[in-house]
Protein backbone atom coordinates (compact mmCIF):
# COMPACT_ATOMS: atom_id res chain seq x y z
CA UNK A 1 0.00 0.00 0.00
CA UNK A 2 2.93 2.15 0.35
CA UNK A 3 6.46 3.28 -1.73
CA UNK A 4 9.74 2.77 0.09
CA UNK A 5 11.43 5.74 -0.60
CA UNK A 6 14.02 3.83 -3.35
CA UNK A 7 11.58 2.65 -4.87
CA UNK A 8 9.66 6.18 -4.95
CA UNK A 9 13.57 7.37 -6.71
CA UNK A 10 12.99 4.10 -9.04
CA UNK A 11 9.82 5.28 -10.21
CA UNK A 12 11.39 8.73 -11.18
CA UNK A 13 14.13 7.44 -12.70
CA UNK A 14 11.81 5.23 -14.98
CA UNK A 15 9.86 8.41 -15.63
CA UNK A 16 12.92 9.81 -17.58
CA UNK A 17 14.29 6.89 -18.51
CA UNK A 18 11.31 5.21 -20.69
CA UNK A 19 11.61 7.99 -23.10
CA UNK A 20 14.87 8.34 -23.69
CA UNK A 21 15.36 4.77 -24.10
CA UNK A 22 12.07 4.99 -26.87
CA UNK A 23 13.59 8.01 -28.41
CA UNK A 24 17.40 6.25 -28.80
CA UNK A 25 15.27 3.18 -30.71
CA UNK A 26 13.10 5.53 -33.29
CA UNK A 27 16.70 7.39 -33.65
CA UNK A 28 18.31 3.54 -33.89
CA UNK A 29 15.77 2.90 -36.05
CA UNK A 30 15.67 6.04 -38.78
CA UNK A 31 19.87 5.71 -38.64
CA UNK A 32 19.63 1.96 -40.17
CA UNK A 33 16.82 1.98 -42.36
CA UNK A 34 18.59 5.58 -44.17
CA UNK A 35 21.94 4.97 -43.98
CA UNK A 36 23.28 1.29 -42.70
CA UNK A 37 21.01 -1.24 -44.41
CA UNK A 38 18.97 1.44 -46.57
CA UNK A 39 15.09 1.06 -47.58
CA UNK A 40 15.34 -2.50 -45.45
CA UNK A 41 12.35 -2.26 -43.00
CA UNK A 42 12.74 -5.19 -40.95
CA UNK A 43 16.41 -4.95 -40.02
CA UNK A 44 15.67 -1.36 -39.13
CA UNK A 45 12.71 -2.83 -36.93
CA UNK A 46 14.63 -5.87 -35.52
CA UNK A 47 18.10 -3.03 -34.76
CA UNK A 48 15.11 -0.60 -32.58
CA UNK A 49 13.70 -4.14 -30.79
CA UNK A 50 17.20 -4.54 -29.91
CA UNK A 51 17.66 -1.34 -28.36
CA UNK A 52 14.40 -1.85 -26.10
CA UNK A 53 15.18 -5.10 -25.08
CA UNK A 54 18.67 -4.87 -23.88
CA UNK A 55 17.96 -0.76 -22.04
CA UNK A 56 14.32 -2.69 -21.06
CA UNK A 57 13.12 0.06 -18.11
CA UNK A 58 10.80 -2.51 -16.71
CA UNK A 59 13.74 -4.33 -14.96
CA UNK A 60 14.48 -0.37 -13.28
CA UNK A 61 10.90 -0.25 -12.26
CA UNK A 62 10.08 -4.49 -10.80
CA UNK A 63 13.53 -4.68 -9.36
CA UNK A 64 12.49 -2.89 -6.27
CA UNK A 65 9.29 -3.94 -5.48
CA UNK A 66 10.17 -7.32 -6.13
CA UNK A 67 13.28 -7.80 -3.80
CA UNK A 68 11.16 -6.07 -1.20
CA UNK A 69 8.48 -8.67 -1.63
CA UNK A 70 11.09 -11.37 -1.36
CA UNK A 71 12.93 -9.85 1.89
CA UNK A 72 9.27 -9.40 3.72
CA UNK A 73 8.66 -13.13 2.63
CA UNK A 74 12.08 -14.05 3.66
CA UNK A 75 11.76 -12.21 7.04
CA UNK A 76 8.24 -13.80 7.67
CA UNK A 77 9.74 -17.17 7.50
CA UNK A 78 11.76 -15.96 10.17
CA UNK A 79 9.14 -14.58 12.60
CA UNK A 80 10.42 -11.06 11.84
CA UNK A 81 7.29 -8.63 10.49
CA UNK A 82 8.15 -5.47 8.64
CA UNK A 83 5.35 -3.06 8.68
CA UNK A 84 6.27 -1.83 5.18
CA UNK A 85 8.96 -1.32 2.20
CA UNK A 86 10.35 2.02 3.99
CA UNK A 87 11.00 -0.11 7.15
CA UNK A 88 12.98 -2.75 5.58
CA UNK A 89 14.95 -0.20 3.86
CA UNK A 90 15.90 1.26 6.47
CA UNK A 91 16.93 -1.41 8.64
CA UNK A 92 20.33 -0.69 8.01
CA UNK A 93 20.61 2.81 9.99
CA UNK A 94 19.43 0.58 13.16
CA UNK A 95 21.54 0.99 16.11
CA UNK A 96 19.48 -0.10 18.86
CA UNK A 97 17.32 -3.09 19.64
CA UNK A 98 15.26 -3.68 22.10
CA UNK A 99 13.98 -6.91 23.19
CA UNK A 100 11.13 -8.31 25.43
CA UNK A 101 12.16 -10.13 28.17
CA UNK A 102 9.83 -12.96 29.12
CA UNK A 103 9.20 -15.18 25.99
CA UNK A 104 12.20 -13.02 23.92
CA UNK A 105 15.37 -13.30 26.01
CA UNK A 106 13.76 -16.07 28.47
CA UNK A 107 11.95 -19.45 27.41
CA UNK A 108 8.67 -17.87 28.53
CA UNK A 109 7.88 -20.86 30.95
CA UNK A 110 8.35 -19.73 34.24
CA UNK A 111 6.85 -21.70 37.53
CA UNK A 112 6.40 -20.85 40.89
CA UNK A 113 9.11 -21.54 43.54
CA UNK A 114 7.67 -19.49 46.22
CA UNK A 115 4.38 -18.50 47.77
CA UNK A 116 4.46 -16.66 50.78
CA UNK A 117 0.68 -16.03 51.88
CA UNK A 118 -2.37 -17.55 53.04
CA UNK A 119 -4.60 -19.28 50.30
CA UNK A 120 -7.33 -16.55 49.78
CA UNK A 121 -4.51 -14.88 48.62
CA UNK A 122 -3.23 -17.78 46.52
CA UNK A 123 -7.31 -17.88 44.97
CA UNK A 124 -7.77 -14.65 44.41
CA UNK A 125 -4.52 -14.26 42.63
CA UNK A 126 -4.84 -17.21 40.48
CA UNK A 127 -8.58 -15.93 39.69
CA UNK A 128 -7.29 -12.97 38.34
CA UNK A 129 -4.89 -14.39 36.30
CA UNK A 130 -6.65 -17.13 34.97
CA UNK A 131 -7.60 -14.97 31.69
CA UNK A 132 -4.67 -13.52 31.00
CA UNK A 133 -2.13 -15.02 28.64
CA UNK A 134 1.04 -13.80 29.74
CA UNK A 135 2.96 -17.09 30.69
CA UNK A 136 3.77 -15.94 34.42
CA UNK A 137 -0.01 -15.95 34.70
CA UNK A 138 -0.07 -19.33 33.13
CA UNK A 139 2.75 -20.61 35.62
CA UNK A 140 0.40 -18.78 38.68
CA UNK A 141 -2.71 -20.96 37.66
CA UNK A 142 -0.80 -24.20 36.67
CA UNK A 143 0.34 -23.82 40.66
CA UNK A 144 -2.67 -23.05 41.82
CA UNK A 145 -4.20 -26.27 40.75
CA UNK A 146 -1.67 -28.34 41.78
CA UNK A 147 -2.81 -26.92 45.17
CA UNK A 148 -6.83 -28.08 44.76
CA UNK A 149 -6.84 -23.99 44.71
CA UNK A 150 -10.94 -23.49 43.11
CA UNK A 151 -10.89 -20.26 40.82
CA UNK A 152 -13.56 -17.70 40.55
CA UNK A 153 -15.24 -15.90 38.39
CA UNK A 154 -13.49 -12.12 38.29
CA UNK A 155 -14.72 -8.88 37.21
CA UNK A 156 -13.61 -5.29 36.56
CA UNK A 157 -10.14 -6.88 35.33
CA UNK A 158 -6.95 -4.63 34.65
CA UNK A 159 -3.79 -4.85 33.22
CA UNK A 160 -1.74 -2.13 33.64
CA UNK A 161 1.51 -2.69 31.62
CA UNK A 162 5.04 -2.61 33.24
CA UNK A 163 3.18 -2.17 36.82
CA UNK A 164 0.80 -5.51 37.19
CA UNK A 165 -2.98 -6.25 37.49
CA UNK A 166 -6.21 -5.24 39.49
CA UNK A 167 -8.93 -7.01 39.66
CA UNK A 168 -12.13 -7.62 41.20
CA UNK A 169 -13.30 -11.01 42.75
CA UNK A 170 -16.14 -11.52 44.85
CA UNK A 171 -16.61 -8.28 45.75
CA UNK A 172 -12.40 -7.80 47.20
CA UNK A 173 -10.37 -5.67 45.20
CA UNK A 174 -7.05 -7.54 44.30
CA UNK A 175 -3.75 -5.52 43.25
CA UNK A 176 -0.86 -7.58 42.37
CA UNK A 177 2.17 -6.45 40.69
CA UNK A 178 5.92 -4.79 41.62
CA UNK A 179 6.92 -2.24 44.21
CA UNK A 180 6.08 1.03 42.15
CA UNK A 181 2.38 -0.34 41.62
CA UNK A 182 1.62 -1.29 45.30
CA UNK A 183 3.46 2.72 45.87
CA UNK A 184 1.17 4.41 43.69
CA UNK A 185 -1.87 2.33 44.85
CA UNK A 186 -0.82 3.79 48.43
CA UNK A 187 0.17 -0.31 49.83
CA UNK A 188 2.36 -0.37 53.05
CA UNK A 189 4.73 -3.09 51.79
CA UNK A 190 7.58 -2.31 54.56
CA UNK A 191 7.17 -6.08 55.90
CA UNK A 192 7.87 -7.55 52.53
CA UNK A 193 11.05 -5.82 51.51
CA UNK A 194 13.54 -8.49 53.27
CA UNK A 195 11.80 -11.80 51.70
CA UNK A 196 11.51 -9.82 48.12
CA UNK A 197 14.92 -8.75 48.08
CA UNK A 198 16.43 -12.28 48.66
CA UNK A 199 13.48 -13.66 45.90
CA UNK A 200 15.47 -10.76 43.51
CA UNK A 201 18.84 -12.09 44.35
CA UNK A 202 18.06 -15.38 43.26
CA UNK A 203 17.26 -14.06 39.97
CA UNK A 204 13.08 -14.89 40.85
CA UNK A 205 10.72 -12.74 39.70
CA UNK A 206 8.19 -11.10 42.57
CA UNK A 207 5.04 -10.13 42.66
CA UNK A 208 3.10 -8.43 45.77
CA UNK A 209 0.15 -9.06 46.32
CA UNK A 210 -2.79 -7.01 48.29
CA UNK A 211 -6.35 -7.17 49.15
CA UNK A 212 -8.32 -4.29 49.59
CA UNK A 213 -5.56 -2.34 49.88
CA UNK A 214 -3.81 -4.75 52.31
CA UNK A 215 -0.63 -6.87 51.63
CA UNK A 216 -1.53 -10.20 52.16
CA UNK A 217 1.96 -11.82 50.50
CA UNK A 218 3.55 -12.48 47.53
CA UNK A 219 4.29 -14.84 44.50
CA UNK A 220 8.10 -15.63 43.46
CA UNK A 221 8.15 -17.03 40.07
CA UNK A 222 11.36 -18.17 37.64
CA UNK A 223 12.00 -18.45 34.29
CA UNK A 224 15.57 -19.63 32.58
CA UNK A 225 16.99 -18.31 29.66
CA UNK A 226 17.24 -19.26 26.42
CA UNK A 227 20.62 -21.06 25.21
CA UNK A 228 20.18 -18.92 21.93
CA UNK A 229 20.06 -15.86 23.66
CA UNK A 230 23.92 -15.15 24.52
CA UNK A 231 25.43 -15.66 21.20
CA UNK A 232 22.40 -13.59 19.62
CA UNK A 233 23.13 -10.99 21.91
CA UNK A 234 26.51 -11.09 21.00
CA UNK A 235 26.07 -11.26 17.40
CA UNK A 236 24.00 -7.82 18.01
CA UNK A 237 26.94 -6.77 19.38
CA UNK A 238 29.14 -7.29 17.09
CA UNK A 239 27.11 -5.83 14.25
CA UNK A 240 27.69 -2.51 16.37
CA UNK A 241 24.16 -2.58 18.11
CA UNK A 242 23.56 -1.72 21.33
CA UNK A 243 20.67 -4.18 22.64
CA UNK A 244 18.32 -3.14 25.53
CA UNK A 245 15.91 -5.26 27.87
CA UNK A 246 12.59 -3.36 28.43
CA UNK A 247 11.14 -4.99 30.83
CA UNK A 248 8.91 -4.39 34.48
CA UNK A 249 11.10 -6.39 36.05
CA UNK A 250 13.29 -5.18 39.01
CA UNK A 251 17.24 -4.52 37.93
Amino acid sequence: GSKAPIQRLADVISGYFVPIVVGIAVLTFIIWIAFVQQGQFEPALVAAIAVLVIACPCALGLATPTSIMVGTGKAAENGILFKGGEHIERTHQIDTVVLDKTGTITNGKPVVTDFDGDEEALQLLASAEKGSEHPLADAIVNYAQTMNIKLLDTTDFEAVPGRGIKANISGKNLIVGNRQFMNDENVDIKNSEDIMTQFEKSGKTAMLIAINQEYRGMVAVADTVKDSTAAAIKQLHDLNIKVVMLTGDNE
